[in-house]
């Protein structure tokens, strides 16, 4: 499977946000977005997801442009967003019952797919006393109900701890191991390590960068 996203672009009120988005992501990689707070990155993902409409672009699978394919792109798609989709007076089980019947549910949290998530120990809590890592787990489980091949990830790992952290890395390699593609908006230096691309987001158009492993060449990224 091949992404292409071609001359996307997006403005509010006549401010341009996105001007010129071209990139590609194949199966087996990530590729990772990074930009200063209000460069664009989550109105990015957004679209692609389906939640905004852009003003000009195309958003390619093997070909067919999945902004004109609606429910193609949900087969294709699980989009986790920087805020939290959950309901939150619910329970952690009533939310993912939303997504999963029951059966499929308890055989995917015993050694499934939603075993590395970890999620047994919360199941019963409301959504509304979970932790921002508990949340964030939940989220994924949720996002990847349908068992999408692409994953859109705005900054999942925000202001999480490492040890949730790890629990979400190993998701997410062992997601990349089993050919998906993930497509990730991030300022996270663990994140980092997970992408074979990376492109900075800065006045609207995307830059290829490239991560040599330290803070140093983000800043400088950043700042360039």
């Amino acid at each position: 499977m091949q992404l292409a996203v071609r001359d996307l672009a997006k403005q509010y009120r006549k401010k341009p946000v996105l001007r010129r988005i071209d990139f590609t992501a194949e199966s087996g990689r990530c590729v990772g977005i990074l930009g200063s707070n209000g460069s664009g990155k989550s109105t990015l993902l957004s679209i692609l997801a389906g939640v905004r409409r852009c003003d000009r672009g195309e958003f390619l699978c093997d070909g067919h442009d999945l902004l004109c394919l609606p429910k193609q792109r949900a087969k294709l798609l699980g989009y986790v967003p920087q805020g939290t989709p959950l309901f939150e007076e619910l329970t952690a089980w009533d939310n993912l019952r939303l997504w999963y019947d029951a059966a499929t549910l308890k055989r995917e949290l015993s050694g499934g797919l939603l075993a590395a998530l970890e999620l047994s120990d919360f199941l019963k809590k409301p959504v509304g006393k979970l932790s921002g890592g508990m949340k964030k787990r939940l989220s994924i489980a949720c996002a990847v109900a349908h068992r999408p091949p692409v994953l859109l990830l705005d900054e999942p790992m925000a202001a999480l701890d490492l040890a949730c952290k790890q629990k979400i890395l190993s998701y997410l390699r062992a997601h990349k191991a089993a050919g998906g593609i993930l497509l990730l908006a991030t300022h996270d230096l663990l994140e980092l390590e997970l992408c074979d691309e990376c492109y900075i987001l800065k006045d609207g158009v995307l830059t290829p960068f490239v991560y040599d492993g330290t803070l140093e060449s983000v800043v400088r990224g950043l700042d360039a």
